[in-house]
């Protein structure tokens, strides 16, 4: 066999793999999309539409067993906590982003329940491709170093409406920490390595064009987009890389006595 059908090979095999992981948020965003001109005067709004759309989703995974019992409770602590910031970032106090529509029956306060399964879509992603990659780490950061870089980065995300924003100081401290580190990862038969920033700041691109799709869909927007769609700002894509980090780290805790062991 050729060097250049085995490359194929291995593009077919971790681009359907990858397919795979993303399997949550590729439907979800789907829903989005396919909703974007619901009726706004039918019995069910739009929002408990996608919630219960969701919902579904998350049961069929763990039905078919895509995600595993383990995964299912770091994705739901995530889901918590992005729900949470959702209600802050969202009160009248604040108003960062806005969930457009009327009538919304499952919601807490003014955010849509479906809101936490765009974050339960990310944990989804990182868990199901650490494990079908195989994940193997060298260099890996001190795993308490990565925990608390994970506290600040959502602490971050309440206080800097209040005190100094240290985002950048939180971004240029996860780059000191993971520029060491590699990782390994299946591609069929073999395996390849790359450094692990790049994947991450990879998934975090990959988030941020989600997100344009989820505001031209009008599933929630910010402000400036009231009138009409416009880019998500690229500020975005970095408060996206601290959030997907936070992400990162829970599904780490499934992993930690391999991690400590690297």
């Amino acid at each position: 066999m050729t060097s250049g059908s085995l490359k194929f090979r291995e593009i077919f095999w971790f681009t359907h793999q990858q397919a795979l992981s993303c399997l949550f948020g590729i439907l979800l965003i789907g829903g989005i999309m396919m909703t974007k001109t619901w009726d706004g005067n039918a019995a069910l709004s739009r929002q408990d539409f996608l919630f219960l759309y969701a919902l579904g989703l998350q049961i069929a995974l763990i039905a078919f067993r895509l995600e595993h019992r383990k995964e299912v409770v770091v994705i739901l602590a995530f889901h918590l906590l992005a729900t949470l910031m959702e209600w802050f970032k969202t009160s009248p106090a604040i108003g960062s982003w806005q969930y457009p529509g009327e009538g919304v029956i499952f919601r807490v306060y003014q955010v849509p329940l479906f809101a936490g399964f765009l974050y339960s879509a990310v944990g989804s992603y990182i868990a199901r491709a650490w494990r079908i990659f195989d994940f193997q780490f060298q260099n890996y950061p001190p795993v308490t170093l990565t925990i608390g870089l994970a506290v600040l980065a959502y602490a971050n995300f309440f206080t800097h409406h209040f005190i100094p924003d240290i985002r950048w100081f939180l971004i240029i401290a996860s780059v000191i920490l993971f520029w060491p580190c590699q990782v390994s990862f299946k591609t069929g038969k073999g395996y390849r390595k790359l450094p692990i920033l790049i994947g991450l700041m990879t998934v975090a691109f990959g988030i941020w064009i989600a997100e344009n799709a989820g505001t031209y869909a009008r599933a929630w927007i910010y402000p400036g987009q009231e009138s009409g769609w416009s880019l998500v700002s690229i500020q975005k894509f970095w408060a996206w890389y601290l959030l997907m980090m936070l992400s990162f780290v829970l599904v780490s805790l499934l992993h930690i006595k391999k991690l400590r062991n690297n």
